[in-house]
C-alpha cells in the first residue's frame, strides 16, 4: 500500500503506467473530498435501507409516500434532453474491457452504455483498465489486438453515444481509503471518469452521461444530484453538464418514480425499466411475505400484471414530465448452430421490443450485436419520431397493489435445478474476474444471479411449498441437489473452472442462512484480490 498526494488517502498500488495515470494526485484528491463531504450521507441512506426492510418483514407493504403527494401532483417538467440523446431506440449495454468497448461503439446501437456494475465484476486492475479504455473511447484513439492477432479499433464514423454506469451506493472499493474507510464505488467511477474525460465530452455536448442503478428513494436521487453538482463545480462545469437516467430496479423506487424525476430535475433525461433488478428487489423485499412467493423465473415475463403496471406507469409517469421511459434488456444470444432454436429465441425478442414500442416506450436495451438489426427495425417500425415523448398513456392508473400484486405459476424441478445452476456457474466466473457470462444462451449478469438464488432461498424459507409434480420443495430436495450438481454440469473450459467448488459452496450456505443475503456480491468481493 502507498500513500498519494498530501491527503490521508490510501490506494493499492496500480500495475501499469496506464493504470497509474488513472490515479493522479488532483484525482486522489477529489475522491479524497467527495468521500469526506458525502460518506456520512451514503451510509445513512444505507441504514435507512435497512430499517426499511426490517419493517417489510414484520408485514409492511410498500406505498406512495403521502409527504410527497405535493410533488406527484405539481405541474413541473425535467430540463431539456441534450441534442445528442433525443434519439435512444437501441442501447448496448455490456462490461468496460476493451475489445467490448470498441465493438460496442461500433456496433451502430445510437447508445453503449459501458457498466462498471452488474456486468463487470470489480478486481482492481479490471476497475482501473475501464477507467483507462473508457479514457481511450473518449479521446478517440482506443484499439485492441487479440491474443489470436485480430486487431480491433474505433471507427471514425461511430455515432453510439458513450454512457457510463458506476457501481451501486451499496458498494465500496476497498482498494482506496480515506481516513482509514473504505471509499464508495459509486463516487470512484464516476468521479474519475468525469475527471478525466467530462470537459472533453461536455465541449462535443456529449455529456458526460450516466446511468445511475438500485436507487431505492428518491432520497438516494438527491445524494446523486448534490455529488454531481458538486463534480461539476470542481471541474469548472456548468451545474446540469452531467446528465443522467436512473434504473428503476428496486420495488420501493417505483412507487417514487416522480419524486426520483423530482430530485434530479435539472440533470435527468429518463427512467429505465431494470427488469431483472426488479424481478430480484420483489423477491427480497417480499422474502418473508409466504402469500408473495413467485413461481420460477422462466414464468415471471413482463407481460405478468405487476411487471406490466410497472413498465406502463414508469412511461407515464415520464411523459408527463419530458423524461424518456427505456425499456428493458433483451438477454438473448443468437444461436448460430441451430437454427430452429434460434428462431425460438429471437421470436421472443421480436415480441418483447414490439410489446416495448407498443407500450410507448422511447426505447430499449440489447445485450447481444446481433439482437441490434431486430430492435432497431421494430422501433424504426413503431416509432418513426426520435422518441415517444407525445405518448402520455394517460388511460394509465395504477393502485398500490396491482404494483404488488404476485404473479401465478409454479415451480418445476427443472426450474429449481436450472436456479442452483444459473448461480454456481455465475458466482464462479464472478470470482474469476467475470461478470456478464453466457450461459444456456442467455447473457447472464449479476441481476439474473440474484434472481436465481434469492428465489431458492425465499422458496426454502418461507416452508411448505411443493414442485408441480407434489413433490415438497425442502432442505433435502436442494443439498441434493447441491450435492449433484457436477452430475449436471461439468466445469470444464466453463468460465471460473477453478472456482466451481467455492461458488457450489457459497450458494449452500447463502441459503441455509437465516437471512437472506442481502447482494451476493457483497461476500464475492471480499473474496476478490
Amino acid at each position: 500500500m502507498s500513500a498519494a498526494s498530501a491527503s490521508p488517502i490510501v490506494v493499492r498500488p496500480a500495475a501499469t503506467s496506464a493504470h497509474a495515470a488513472v490515479l493522479t494526485p488532483a484525482a486522489l484528491d477529489l475522491l479524497a473530498e467527495l468521500h469526506r463531504r458525502f460518506e456520512p450521507t451514503r451510509q445513512a441512506l444505507l441504514a435507512a435501507r435497512r430499517t426499511r426492510q426490517a419493517r417489510f418483514d414484520a408485514g409492511e407493504l410498500p406505498d406512495f409516500l403521502p409527504e410527497t403527494q405535493a410533488i406527484r401532483d405539481g405541474d413541473w417538467r425535467v430540463a431539456e434532453i441534450p441534442e445528442a440523446i433525443r434519439d435512444r431506440r437501441v442501447e448496448i449495454t455490456g462490461p468496460v474491457d476493451r475489445k467490448m468497448i470498441i465493438n460496442a461503439l461500433n456496433s451502430g446501437a445510437k447508445v453503449f452504455m459501458a457498466d462498471f456494475e452488474d456486468s463487470s465484476s470489480p478486481v482492481w486492475e479490471a476497475m482501473l483498465e475501464g477507467q483507462q479504455n473508457l479514457r481511450d473511447a473518449v479521446a478517440g484513439h482506443i484499439e485492441y489486438t487479440s491474443p489470436e492477432g485480430k486487431h480491433y479499433a474505433l471507427k471514425p464514423e461511430s455515432k453510439t453515444v458513450l454512457m457510463v454506469r458506476p457501481r451501486g451506493w451499496h458498494l465500496d472499493e476497498k482498494h482506496v481509503t480515506v481516513d482509514g474507510q473504505r471509499i464508495s464505488g459509486s463516487l470512484f467511477d464516476l468521479a474519475l471518469f468525469a475527471f478525466h474525460n467530462a470537459t472533453t465530452l461536455a465541449a462535443k455536448g456529449l455529456g458526460p452521461f450516466f446511468y445511475l442503478p438500485k436507487l431505492q428513494s428518491h432520497k438516494e436521487a438527491a445524494l446523486w444530484e448534490e455529488v454531481m453538482a458538486f463534480v461539476e463545480v470542481r471541474l469548472g462545469l456548468p451545474i446540469g453538464t452531467m446528465k443522467a437516467t436512473v434504473l428503476i430496479e428496486t420495488l420501493p423506487a417505483v412507487f417514487e418514480m416522480d419524486e426520483i424525476l423530482h430530485a434530479l430535475r435539472g440533470r435527468i433525461v429518463g427512467l429505465n425499466c431494470g427488469r431483472w433488478d426488479y424481478i430480484f428487489s420483489y423477491l427480497k423485499t417480499f422474502r418473508a411475505h409466504r402469500d408473495r412467493v413467485l413461481p420460477e423465473r422462466t414464468q415471471i415475463g413482463m407481460t405478468v400484471p405487476f411487471l406490466k403496471a410497472y413498465s406502463e406507469w414508469l412511461i407515464r409517469v415520464c411523459h408527463r414530465r419530458g423524461a424518456f421511459a427505456m425499456g428493458g434488456m433483451a438477454a438473448q444470444i443468437p444461436i448460430s448452430r441451430d437454427p430452429e432454436a434460434n428462431e425460438i429465441a429471437m421470436t421472443k425478442v421480436r415480441a418483447d421490443k414490439q410489446r416495448e414500442v407498443g407500450a410507448g416506450h422511447d426505447g430499449t436495451w440489447v445485450a447481444h450485436p446481433g439482437l441490434i438489426p431486430i430492435a432497431q427495425g421494430i422501433f424504426d417500425a413503431g416509432m418513426p419520431t426520435p422518441n415517444q415523448l407525445h405518448v402520455t398513456r394517460d388511460d394509465v392508473t395504477v393502485t398500490r397493489d396491482a404494483l404488488i400484486t404476485p404473479s401465478t405459476g409454479t415451480i418445476t424441478r427443472a426450474g429449481f435445478l436450472n436456479n442452483i445452476d444459473v448461480c454456481v456457474r455465475y458466482v464462479a466466473a464472478w470470482l474469476d474476474g467475470l461478470g456478464c457470462v453466457p450461459i444456456h444462451h442467455l447473457m447472464e449478469d449479476a441481476a439474473t444471479a440474484e434472481i436465481s438464488r434469492a428465489q431458492l432461498w425465499q422458496w426454502l424459507h418461507v416452508g411448505g411449498l411443493q414442485f408441480d409434480d407434489g413433490t415438497p420443495l425442502d432442505f433435502a430436495a436442494f443439498d441434493a441437489a447441491i450435492a449433484s450438481i457436477r452430475d449436471r454440469v461439468d466445469p470444464a473450459g466453463l468460465p471460473g473452472e477453478q472456482m466451481f467448488d467455492e461458488a457450489t459452496r457459497l450458494l449452500s450456505a447463502w441459503t441455509h442462512a437465516d437471512e437472506l443475503v442481502e447482494f451476493l456480491t457483497l461476500p464475492c468481493y471480499e473474496r476478490l484480490a
